[in-house]
């Protein structure tokens, strides 16, 4: 279906349009952390019976890969920018390769939870190489890339998150929970040849040229700052108040150095006088919140609150991937993003209104029902939000403005990791649960009246061709 997609919006190379060669390791690159993050979400029960950890230490599981990645993100599309993808792109497969090995042989929890640190430093290269071969294919044709292959990545993407809860119960009634740790290591030598055969070569002028504007005292800064803060997200209270303070002096030596410096690792003159793009990621952050802890929280809650085995919980998270890779589909050739926010956000909110109906005795088709009207939602915001980005980020900084779209993601998601634990305490049983949907409300809500108030959206796509 993808590849259908991107046929009917795409022209050959020697025509002048897209490379098509290109598409196969941007696909795989950028479904590397979803796949690893959806697995996940059905491994962290027999994971924990294997280590007799609660959900409070499991959840380290997911906060490691977004620790890692959120700070990872940003930097690396920096380098891309600077360097190209190939290098990172290369480097980002050994180190999913690596993790995947560390996980199979981890004979305990801290070991599993370094895997993924690795894991989300690896998984980094993706979606930021993706979006700047996107703009340098855009300016190699002298034509705006087809919206077609944002659709591809945007679906590509959806699906892998989604079939992950059952792709992840599959792999464990085979193999046990290792084998969600196994399955990266075909993925990282498919990427390292992927991407040795395909990915352009950067030129060594240019590379030359590109060590002069690296920022690496400004990245420095920047990772202290979210270390801090996320530390602080997982396991918030009045006993780790430095952690705060140390986010807010990081922020501040950061903030001073970047508007010195010629070539700062993020402009804050050019995003902060963006204020659309600021938006842009304040929605990927609200949305993100709503979106992982269905992922998450409502996942576990259908293995130990509704009582069903993870091969089942999967399946019934299955309906979701359906409707959210139809909905992408049918709306992807539209550029504008407007429309498409305002229904996802009326979508999210649906969500939280039903999960409020669920009890431990709920039947099987209300769960179905549920996965179906979060796939609307999540066909339509992820998709909207990458081409508003597209549209708003400063082109030559395409590849840090798409890593910095994912940084707000992953803090979303630690937003949601942290409301589980709060919620959940030792056992996701359906009280908890409804105490996590008034607080997706509450999240839905905002994000409905910052997309309202928004005009900018008007104009995102609003004069692209979408041929």
């Amino acid at each position: 279906m993808i590849t259908r997609l991107i046929r009917r919006t795409t022209k050959p190379q020697a025509r002048g349009g897209f490379d098509r060669r290109l598409l196969a390791p941007m696909m795989l690159g950028s479904i590397l952390n979803p796949v690893n993050s959806s697995i996940v979400s059905v491994s962290l029960v027999p994971i924990g019976a294997a280590f007799g950890a609660p959900p409070s230490q499991t959840a380290w599981l997911v906060s490691a890969l977004y620790l890692a990645t959120a700070i990872g993100q940003p930097v690396v599309g920096r380098l891309i920018d600077l360097y190209g993808p190939r290098r990172l792109f290369l480097l980002g497969s050994a180190l999913t390769g690596l993790s995947g090995l560390i996980g199979v042989l981890a004979p305990n929890l801290a070991t599993l939870i370094v895997a993924r640190v690795v894991l989300g430093f690896g998984t980094c290269a993706g979606y930021p190489a993706s979006m700047y071969l996107i703009r340098s294919e855009a300016r190699r044709t002298g034509h705006e890339s087809p919206a077609g292959v944002l659709t591809a990545l945007s679906i590509a993407n959806q699906t892998v998150a989604v079939i992950g809860p059952s792709l992840g119960g599959l792999l464990i009634g085979l193999g046990g929970w290792r084998t969600t740790f196994a399955v990266n290591l075909p993925l990282a030598a498919a990427g390292l040849i992927l991407g040795f055969l395909r990915l352009p070569k950067t030129d060594p002028r240019r590379e030359r040229e590109a060590a002069a504007g690296l920022d690496l005292p400004g990245m420095a800064l920047f990772a202290g700052m979210l270390i801090s803060l996320l530390l602080f997200l997982m396991e918030p209270g009045a006993d780790r108040w430095y952690l705060p303070v140390l986010m807010v002096v990081a922020a501040a030596g950061f903030a001073v150095r970047e508007l010195r410096m010629a070539e700062p690792f993020i402009d804050l003159r050019v995003l902060g006088g963006n204020v659309p793009l600021l938006l842009t990621y304040a929605r990927m952050l609200l949305v993100a919140v709503v979106s992982y802890v269905l992922l998450y929280g409502y996942t576990q809650w259908l293995q130990e609150g509704r009582g069903l085995s993870a091969s089942q919980a999967g399946l019934v998270q299955l309906p979701l991937f359906l409707a959210g890779i139809a909905v992408s589909t049918a709306t992807g050739k539209r550029a504008q993003v407007r429309g498409k926010l305002l229904v996802g956000a009326v979508g999210q909110i649906a969500v939280c209104l039903l999960l409020l109906t669920l009890s431990p005795h709920s039947p099987v088709w209300l769960l179905i029902v549920i996965a179906v009207v979060a796939g609307v939602p999540q066909g339509l915001n992820n998709l909207a939000l990458q081409n508003a980005v597209y549209h708003q980020a400063d082109p030559e900084r395409m590849g840090s403005s798409a890593g910095l779209l994912r940084t707000f993601l992953y803090l979303g998601a630690m937003v949601a990791s942290g409301a589980n634990g709060v919620f959940f305490g030792a056992r996701a049983d359906t009280g908890g649960l409804h105490g996590l949907a008034w607080f997706m409300l509450a999240v839905a809500g905002l994000f409905l009246a910052i997309t309202v108030a928004d005009r900018s959206l008007r104009r995102v796509g609003s004069s692209s061709s979408a041929s």
